[in-house]
């Protein structure tokens, strides 16, 4: 039996690339599935994962940077930072999350930030474009270094990230943890003066000055209360973040600007100046009279009294002659 013409054709040739990306999604989708079995068999315990969130949050160091706020509208809007997002889904466990760059062309990136829980198959992902510019006070500009370029990323995806891990956890899990971080900061509150002096060198960094903070607190800083430094560290969080800037919480002082001097006022000051010069003239030209005070040559020449009692010619007299005015 003949085998038609079409199977015996050699088959369609591939080219390296192709084969690259057919390989790697095959993994990428082999991994995927390993995790979900792995988590399958071995769910979290909630109640050790809540443990475990909230031993961490009673650090420090952790609690300093757990915390941002923002003001819009005229309040200011607090929750938490990356760096707690990403304590607590590494926590919570059996959960992926990430951000990776899907395409960069024409001067932009085009960046995915995902979290997936994987006991429950929930996944928040957030696709966004970051163009590769940095805004300043002067105007903008574009990023040529690769670095610049990942940071622009960077910055940009770790808030998208966020809100795709706040997005799988639930709410009362990020609650208990905030509180947490609440307490720690109240009672590791250190309003000792060289914590309070780390505190203004930090501010130094976004051109905040130690009176701009005072101004803000309504107080000396040295009587800063335990709530109020908390809020410091919020603040400076978000600054650090991106998500405000200094003019959104410190009074701006007022750029004082050199007034152009005025031609009338010039001239005023050349003619008083004149006017002085020509008193002080005067003043010098005056010699002291036999009859008492200082007298000019005007004087001199109609005073009948030339001449000292002795016969002398008058010392003041002699002198205007010599120095006329």
């Amino acid at each position: 039996m003949d085998v038609p013409s079409i199977y015996n054709e050699a088959p369609i040739a591939t080219s390296p690339n192709t084969a690259l990306v057919t390989i790697a999604s095959s993994r990428e989708v082999a991994e995927a599935q390993s995790a979900i079995v792995v988590a399958k068999r071995f769910p979290r315990n909630e109640i050790d994962a809540l443990d475990k969130i909230k031993n961490a949050c009673q650090r420090p160091s952790l609690a300093d940077s757990a915390m941002y706020s923002y003001a819009r509208g005229g309040s200011d809007i607090t929750g938490p930072s990356i760096r707690l997002a990403e304590t607590m889904i590494r926590l919570w466990g059996n959960a992926s999350y990430g951000i990776r760059e899907i395409e960069r062309r024409n001067g932009e990136s085009v960046i995915e930030a995902f979290a997936m829980d994987l006991e429950t198959n929930v996944r928040q992902v957030k696709v966004f474009t970051v163009r590769h510019e940095r805004h300043t006070k002067k105007g903008k500009y574009t990023l040529e270094d690769p670095r610049d370029i990942y940071e622009a990323v960077a910055n940009q995806g770790a808030r998208r990230l966020r809100a795709c891990i706040l997005g799988i956890i639930p709410g009362d899990i990020t609650e208990e943890a905030v509180s947490e971080c609440e307490k720690t900061l109240k009672a590791k509150a250190d309003t000792s003066p060289e914590a309070l002096k780390k505190l203004v060198e930090a501010f130094t960094a976004f051109k905040v000055t130690k009176e701009q903070i005072e101004k803000r607190i309504q107080r000396r800083l040295d009587s800063i209360t335990a709530a109020q430094l908390i809020q410091l560290r919020k603040i400076y969080n978000s600054l650090k973040d991106g998500m405000s800037g200094p003019s959104d919480w410190f009074e701006v002082a007022p750029i004082v600007t050199e007034e152009k001097a005025n031609p009338t006022d010039s001239l005023k000051e050349k003619l008083r100046k004149g006017k002085d010069d020509k008193q002080a003239e005067e003043i010098q030209a005056r010699f002291e009279c036999v009859n008492g005070g200082f007298v000019t040559c005007e004087i001199c020449d109609t005073c009948k009294d030339k001449a000292d009692k002795n016969g002398d010619e008058c010392p003041a007299y002699k002198a205007n002659k010599q120095n006329p005015s």
